[in-house]
């Protein structure tokens, strides 16, 4: 096993363990989940070119009659690049006390302002931030807005 392969398992290791804490743990951390929204994916520009170039790797290793592992690994991290990037949908996940926005916990008492631009964003103004919320369905909005009014 080269370090190539090493390094190969460390990054599909790292993505499995994003893509099980995203999936699995993520929505029971801080109490039961109340409200899960889902949002826009932002640009795939990025996600093409990531699979794009781990795709020129595998048939530059094909060719080249490389190791057969590296062929596996490499094909282990384009798949895990295609979940990750095109089948996984981000959330927004509130929670009684505060909720999950792109794997950050940020609690109610945070938010100092809220507005909706005219574009449909949620814009949510923390103390030093600003949060840019963008719904897939428009009408989620709606189901925001009222949980968040019940349960301040």
């Amino acid at each position: 096993m080269t370090i190539t392969d090493l390094v190969l398992i460390l990054f599909i290791a790292a993505l499995l363990a994003y893509a099980l804490y995203d999936q699995f743990i993520m929505p029971r951390r801080n109490g039961p989940t109340l409200l899960s929204i889902a949002l826009l994916r932002r640009g795939r520009v990025d996600s093409v070119i990531f699979v794009g170039l781990v795709a020129i790797l595998i048939y530059n290793n094909v060719t080249s009659h490389g190791a057969q592992m590296t062929t596996w690994l490499l094909s282990a991290l384009a798949l895990m690049g295609f979940y990750i990037f095109w089948i996984r949908t981000p959330r927004i996940i509130f929670k009684q006390r505060g909720f999950f926005f792109a794997n950050v916990w940020i609690e109610y008492n945070r938010i100092k302002e809220m507005n909706l631009s005219e574009d449909g964003v949620l814009v949510m103004q923390l103390e030093q931030r600003r949060l840019l919320i963008r719904v897939r369905n428009i009408d989620n909005l709606e189901k925001i807005y009222k949980f968040l009014i019940e349960n301040q």
